[in-house]
C-alpha cells in the first residue's frame, strides 16, 4: 500500500490503474471505524484496485462545528487500510485542495437546503465540492458510500448524474453496534451515560417501522411516536422527517420505501440515523 500526498501523483497513478480494470474509491475523513472499513471491504472485493482518501474537509464544517476537535489518527487509519487490502491512500493537504485563490463551489439545488442543510447551511456545498474534486483526481469507476448519511448519498448521486460523470455510487448498508447504535466517528464524543441514551435513535426508528408494519401510514403519527422515544431519553431533536427516497421531500402517507430521517443531539453531540419503513 502506498500513501500519496500530491494531486499530480495521484492523477498519474489513477490513469495507470484505469488501464487494468475497474477502480474502486472510498472517500473518508479518517478516524476509521467498521462502517468505513465495510465500504473498503466491498470495494476490495469488487474491484482489482482500491483507493481510499483521508481528508478532513474544512468546507463542510460550520463556524460553530467540530473541525478543530474532529478525531484524527493517521497511523491507525493506515494500519486498518493496509490490513483490508487497499492499494493506495490519497492524503492531500488542505492548502492543495483549497489554495488561497480558490473560488469554485458545487451546490445541488433544493436537495442541499433540506433537513441537515437547514441546520448546517453550506454543509452540502462543501461535501459536493470535495467529492467532485476527488472524483476528478482519482477518476474511479465506483465510489462506495454508506447509507447512514442518506441525504448526502442522494445529493451526491444527483450531482454525478447532473454533471454526466461516469463514476457510479455503490450504496452500502448502515453498520451498527451490537446494541443498534449506528457506528460514527462522533460516537467517541459521548460519555457513558450519553452512549446509553444515544440508543434512542435506533429504537425510535425500529418503533416507527413496527407501527408501519402494523398498518400505520400517517407520517405525522409515525414521527410523533419516534419523537416520544427520543424525548423520553433526553435527546434534543433537530429534525425527524418521513421523506421520499429520491426527492427527499416530506410525505404525508408513508410507503415501504419512505425513509425516516433524523438528527438528534445527545448532550452536545449531533447524531444522525435513518431507516426505510419496510
Amino acid at each position: 500500500m502506498q500513501l500519496i500526498e500530491s494531486i499530480p501523483a495521484m492523477k498519474e497513478i489513477s490513469r495507470r490503474l484505469q488501464s487494468s480494470g475497474s477502480l474502486g474509491f472510498v472517500p473518508t475523513m479518517g478516524y476509521l471505524h467498521e462502517g468505513h472499513l465495510s465500504l473498503v471491504d466491498a470495494s476490495v472485493k469488487e474491484n482489482p484496485h482500491t483507493v481510499a482518501s483521508i481528508f478532513v474537509n474544512p468546507a463542510q464544517f460550520g463556524k460553530n462545528e467540530d473541525l478543530s476537535t474532529y478525531p484524527r489518527d493517521l497511523e491507525r487509519d493506515l494500519k486498518h487500510l493496509q490490513s483490508r487490502g487497499v492499494d493506495y491512500v490519497f492524503y492531500p493537504q488542505a492548502s492543495d485542495i483549497y489554495p488561497e485563490d480558490y473560488g469554485t463551489w458545487v451546490d445541488v439545488d433544493k436537495l442541499g437546503d433540506l433537513h441537515c442543510g437547514k441546520s448546517r447551511p453550506g454543509h452540502f456545498r462543501g461535501v459536493c465540492t470535495i467529492v467532485l474534486k476527488l472524483v476528478n483526481i482519482i477518476m474511479p469507476g465506483f465510489m462506495y458510500m454508506g447509507a447512514k448519511d442518506f441525504q448526502q448519498l442522494v445529493i451526491l448521486q444527483k450531482m454525478l448524474q447532473d454533471l454526466n460523470l461516469d463514476t457510479q455510487i455503490v450504496p452500502c448498508p448502515i453498520v451498527r453496534e451490537d446494541d443498534g447504535l449506528a457506528i460514527s466517528s462522533r460516537n467517541t464524543y459521548l460519555d457513558a451515560d450519553e452512549r446509553k441514551r444515544a440508543l434512542c435513535l435506533s429504537q425510535a426508528l425500529a418503533h416507527s417501522r413496527q407501527l408501519f408494519m402494523d398498518g400505520m401510514r400517517d407520517s405525522r403519527q409515525l414521527i410523533k411516536a419516534a419523537a416520544e422515544i427520543i424525548n423520553n431519553a433526553g435527546g434534543q431533536i433537530d429534525y425527524i422527517e418521513c421523506v421520499h427516497p429520491q426527492s427527499l421531500l416530506p410525505v404525508e402517507l408513508a410507503e415501504a420505501d419512505t425513509r425516516m430521517l433524523m438528527a438528534v443531539y445527545i448532550g452536545r453531540t449531533r447524531l444522525i440515523d435513518n431507516a426505510p419503513m419496510a
